[in-house]
């Protein structure tokens, strides 16, 4: 009589895992509720951007790839380890600087790093070791990038007008505007190719990993998937210029200009990928080595790291809430100063003005002098946060939509101010796209905060964040001044601005402290 004997059913979870996952969830559900701000913010950008939709799935594909260790992990014992706590304490006053300054990317990665250091501080390091890549994947979910979009706009614009006048067509280019014999062109963010270069170098990196071994093949592709949308970009770029010339402008513009975008890079991409699956490796069998010991006093060491770790994680969040009792003046009036042998006129200079999103206070006003006017714009910022700050990229001379202004070139410039030393400016030359005959202007712009000149946008952080920490509030101001600047002579402008500047700065000063200390 033939017996069969059943195999005692697989247990889906192994013993040795429960408290160690169970601990797990608990510390990362306690960072979820603790930075449930930034990572809303984090899900709002994807949700209202098409450059990191593609973050929608990272989650999903990390956890997969996790899945697909499950049977290797199950041999491994979880064993906690409380050196990570200290990096943990990093990334979180990492995370309280980043929002002393409302940057939402340096916010958004501090917290993508602590769930990662979560993984080794409750699992261990071998553990994490085996995982490392889908947690390294995590990083993807981090809205970053757009800061690349200046210099990949210059770079498409240079490819795009050397193309075109290697195939015989002329071109005069000011900035970022061409004009060929068939219309005017303009590289506007959309041109870049930024979001080309982030999909291709997410989805890049995913198929190295699953479909090579050696580190030297996985590297060498994912700088393919860098370098071939850039490439790629540029080539769209000059294809669309092209068909809109030779079709009379009636292909490559609007809508389709988008959608042959899309095609074009599709193809590209598919084309990648079927090349490097030609050297693809088999996955290597796991070696399995000798197996964990049950881990002595495991359970008694776990749930202190995790309370341990909820501690060091409140405390950057209790940190911020102290800072934020400081309110300062709540009136704020920025009057235009009143400046010695200047005298303030009513007519504007030009209709042109700086854009600024939402400023606690904004002036702006026309001084002349021997016949020659130069304009003052001040936006003073207060209270900072997401919605309004100094430093943002919607914070610009000139829109790149814009109907009446284009940008057409930049400058550095270093201005003596006096008793309040020297600073460097940075210039934007701008000119009316109406007609030969529109006007140009020379606008050069700085940064005051809390006493401080600079023209960098990480100095206006470090500024910012110092002053906070010191509870000193985060009043600061864009300075911008401008003139005619006229192209049969390229000297007069600058040298008008900083006559304008060096003997009238001190006014201008005294009446940014004293919008600061309240006196309006």
């Amino acid at each position: 009589m033939s017996h069969v004997v059943q195999e005692p059913a697989r247990a889906a979870l192994p013993a040795h895992w429960r408290q160690p996952l169970a601990a797990l969830v608990v510390l990362l559900l306690g960072l979820g509720f603790l930075f449930r701000d930034t990572l809303t913010a984090m899900v709002l950008i994807w949700e209202r951007s098409e450059t990191f939709a593609h973050a929608f799935v990272v989650p999903p594909i990390a956890l997969w790839l996790i899945w697909r260790r499950r049977h290797e992990l199950a041999l491994m014992q979880p064993r906690p380890s409380f050196v990570f706590l200290l990096p943990m304490a990093v990334m979180g006053l990492g995370w309280l600087l980043g929002e002393l300054v409302s940057t939402n990317s340096v916010t958004q990665l501090m917290a993508v790093a602590m769930i990662v250091l979560s993984v080794p501080a409750v699992l261990g390091t071998r553990v994490a070791a085996h995982i490392a890549f889908p947690l390294g994947f995590l990083f993807f979910c981090v809205p970053i990038g757009e800061f690349l979009m200046p210099v990949l706009m210059e770079h498409t614009a240079d490819f795009t007008v050397t193309a075109l006048r290697l195939s015989g067509i002329p071109v005069y280019r000011e900035g970022l505007q061409f004009v060929i014999p068939s219309g005017n062109w303009s590289v506007v963010e959309a041109c870049s190719g930024v979001r080309y270069l982030i999909a291709s170098l997410m989805v890049g990196t995913l198929f190295a990993y699953l479909n090579y071994h050696s580190m030297k093949r996985r590297w060498v592709f994912v700088g393919v998937a860098i370098v071939l949308p850039i490439v790629a970009n540029w080539l769209r770029a000059y294809g669309i210029v092209m068909l809109g010339h030779y079709s009379g402008n009636k292909l490559a513009v609007g809508v389709d200009h988008l959608i042959y975008g899309w095609v074009f890079f599709g193809i590209v991409m598919l084309a990648m990928f079927m090349i490097g699956a030609r050297w693809s490796q088999p996955e290597l069998a796991f070696k399995a080595g000798v197996a964990d010991q049950p881990l002595t006093g495991a359970d008694k060491g776990l749930w202190p790291l995790v309370l341990a770790g909820l501690v060091v994680l409140a405390l950057p969040r209790i940190g911020l809430n102290r800072l934020d009792h400081y309110e300062g003046p709540r009136e704020l009036n920025v009057p235009a100063p009143a400046l010695a042998a200047w005298a303030a006129q009513e007519l504007p200079l030009t209709n042109w003005a700086p854009v600024f999103e939402n400023p606690a206070a904004q002036q702006q006003a026309v001084y002349a002098k021997d016949g020659r006017a130069v304009g003052l714009h001040l936006a003073y910022y207060r209270h900072q946060g997401y919605d309004s700050k100094l430093i943002n990229s919607q914070n610009v001379a000139v829109r790149s939509h814009d109907k009446q202004w284009a940008r057409t070139g930049e400058t550095l410039a270093s201005v003596d101010l006096g008793a309040a030393g020297s600073v460097t400016v940075r210039g934007t030359e701008i000119r009316g796209v109406e007609g030969a005959a529109a006007p140009r202007l020379l606008a050069w712009q700085f940064y005051w905060v809390n006493g401080h000149l600079t023209s960098s946008d990480m100095r206006v952080k470090l500024y910012t964040a110092a002053a906070r920490l010191q509870g000193q509030g985060d009043d600061s101001a864009a300075v911008t001044v401008y003139t005619l600047n006229p192209a049969e002579n390229s000297e007069l402008a600058p040298a008008l601005l900083k006559q304008f500047l060096s003997e009238n700065w001190p006014a201008i000063e005294q009446r940014l402290q004293a919008s600061r200390r309240g006196q309006n």
